[in-house]
């Protein structure tokens, strides 16, 4: 027989799952028009182009900004990457653009605007941005271009697809409408914003269900003896533990959401989505073929570093 506290406690979950999805599908399918349309304008050809000849100091703040502007998944950021680097950009260049392209894009930050409000949601862009132009300059002056792999990639390559939690839209060969009108640029960006829900509904549902669990049935004391304020290695321990947890960013902050309802400090959350978001498998399998191991793990611990830097930022200075 079912102890009633349980009962109670999915009932609960159910009615916060209902929650999440009243809050999160209209946002997501929002969001994913505006992906829509910024792929039809800014293509990653066109991305390239503007950052190729761009020197440390003004090149990194353009590739972290173009970086959170385009929404590109993995199999696109890698080769515009691999491009940057071939044409003789600097590597702290290209790696501002790819810091800030899976942290801050336009599914980060309407879902974070509609779940946290605009306060969080502008220092969080603002702090990411800014560890994503610094964290460049830092690895551009430690001398590790001669580890970047001489390989050819291109947009589309996507040996990852199987695995990447709520991206494969934009592996599946699509080409923005380069000689249509405004008017057919629109209707293609609903259809791919469309597309785009249906494909990744399964794994916002996921990170719903999980999320709706953790709110109804998981116990309070047991989230908070784990990443509570008093455990004081709860912000490095959520940004490693968002990486294996990776589901697709929509997954995530559907997570992020439900731990601080529990009462999780709002930088500790955030430490566990950047964690998750940007050291993902299909971007480690990608890099894999770009980079040598030593600046592989280096772009990992970058990325988990940043996920710290704002966990504390938020928790002692912002919130």
């Amino acid at each position: 027989m079912v102890p009633p506290e349980l009962w109670r406690g999915l009932l609960d979950s159910w009615n916060y799952f209902l929650h999440l999805g009243v809050v999160l599908v209209p946002l997501f399918i929002g969001a994913s028009f505006i992906v829509g349309l910024a792929r039809e304008y800014l293509p990653p050809e066109r991305v390239e182009r503007k950052l190729r000849g761009h020197d440390e100091g003004t090149g990194n703040v353009a590739a972290a900004g173009l970086g959170a502007v385009t929404p590109f998944c993995s199999c696109s950021t890698v080769p515009v990457l691999a491009g940057l680097l071939q044409a003789g950009a600097p590597l702290g260049v290209a790696f501002s653009f790819l810091l800030a392209s899976p942290l801050v894009n336009w599914i980060a930050v309407t879902l974070l605007l509609g779940l946290f409000g605009l306060e969080i949601t502008v220092w969080y862009v603002s702090v990411t941005l800014l560890a994503s132009i610094i964290g460049g300059i830092v690895i551009g002056r430690l001398g590790l271009a001669g580890h970047v792999k001489d390989v050819q990639l291109t947009a589309g390559t996507n040996p990852a697809a199987a695995t990447d939690g709520g991206t494969a839209d934009c592996c599946n060969g699509h080409r923005p409408s380069a000689s249509g009108t405004h008017r057919r640029r629109i209707e293609a960006a609903a259809r791919e914003a469309w597309s785009f829900f249906v494909e990744t509904l399964p794994y916002l549902v996921l990170g719903m269900t999980i999320g709706a669990l953790i709110h109804g049935v998981v116990p309070r004391r047991l989230l908070h003896a784990v990443l509570g304020a008093e455990n004081s290695l709860a912000v490095p321990l959520a940004a490693l533990v968002g990486a294996p947890v990776y589901m697709s960013l929509s997954g995530m902050l559907a997570l992020a959401a439900s731990l601080s309802e529990q009462g999780i400090a709002i930088g500790t959350v955030l430490a566990f989505v950047i964690g998750g978001a940007g050291v993902s498998l299909p971007n480690l399998i990608l890099l894999n073929k770009l980079f040598e191991r030593r600046l592989l793990l280096v772009y990992a611990g970058t990325v988990v570093t940043i996920g710290i830097a704002v966990g504390l930022v938020f928790n002692h200075l912002v919130v």
